[in-house]
């Protein structure tokens, strides 16, 4: 009972402490399998378990006017998975870029869906699927959602430099041009997603795992890390990593970046 009645105002508190809202918000989603063990289910519940949290927390980050939102579902390490595992994340992934074209919470919010990562190592039938999504919401600028699947950060470093190098060959630009702001352009194959201003990490791991290194590390992004694993990260735990954030734009004059 009073816990039900303390919940609310501590929320309302920390809201109050949260006085600068990140822009774009990265969220390495840890847990789902240790989750699933805990709770004796089998990985692929904890793993729908964690997809369900995920638009939870996107319901949340509009409410609180964070405009990107980029979340770490897969990584290029994660191949090395159990073959079944890795069947069942595809399968998970393709229901879910499926809903996207018909949801309508996506159009009348008019939140753009886009994945980062080498697209070339997924299946051919998710990758369809894939491509529908981000056709389907192309055209809107309100929120943006990018999902980072087959994911390794200093591949995505790699990549850029390949089409830079490409562009040097052709003629289009010369070393003498190449600047981090090009670099940028390079990145993600030109999807303009913009620095990181705040990465979380839930299931008690302190690490970043590489997560969007150009972005994040060299913006000097703040970092939240938490002990919730994903399936039971809250909409308390989202703000606390904001509050982090707004604490470290007060103490060390960070000017908040530009909502676009």
């Amino acid at each position: 009972m009073i816990r039900e009645i303390l919940s609310p105002l501590y929320e309302r508190i920390v809201r109050l402490q949260c006085r600068h809202i990140p822009h774009h918000i990265a969220i390495i989603q840890d847990g789902n399998r240790r989750f699933a063990r805990l709770q004796h289910l089998p990985r692929s519940m904890g793993h729908r378990a964690g997809a369900a949290r995920t638009e939870e927390m996107l319901d949340w980050a509009r409410e609180l006017g964070i405009r990107h939102i980029t979340i770490y579902s897969f990584s290029t390490e994660n191949f090395q998975r159990d073959a079944d595992e890795v069947e069942d994340l595809f399968r998970l992934f393709k229901e879910k870029f499926l809903k996207v074209t018909d949801d309508p919470r996506v159009h009348r919010e008019g939140i753009r869906v886009q994945i980062v990562g080498d697209r070339t190592l997924l299946p051919d039938d998710l990758r369809e699927v894939i491509e529908r999504a981000e056709e389907s919401t192309r055209a809107y600028s309100g929120y943006h959602l990018n999902v980072a699947l087959a994911y390794g950060g200093r591949n995505e470093i790699l990549q850029a430099a390949a089409r830079i190098l490409e562009c040097v060959k052709s003629g289009e630009c010369t070393p003498d041009e190449i600047t981090p702001e090009l670099v940028e352009e390079h990145l993600h194959a030109g999807r303009n997603i913009p620095p990181v201003d705040l990465i979380i990490r839930t299931g008690n791991e302190c690490r970043t795992s590489n997560f969007l290194p150009w972005l994040a590390n060299g913006h000097e992004s703040a970092v939240y890390f938490c002990a919730p694993y994903w399936p039971l990260f809250r909409k308390i735990d989202l703000m606390r990593a904001i509050r982090v954030y707004s604490q470290r734009v007060d103490t060390r004059g960070v000017m908040p970046r530009p909502v676009s």
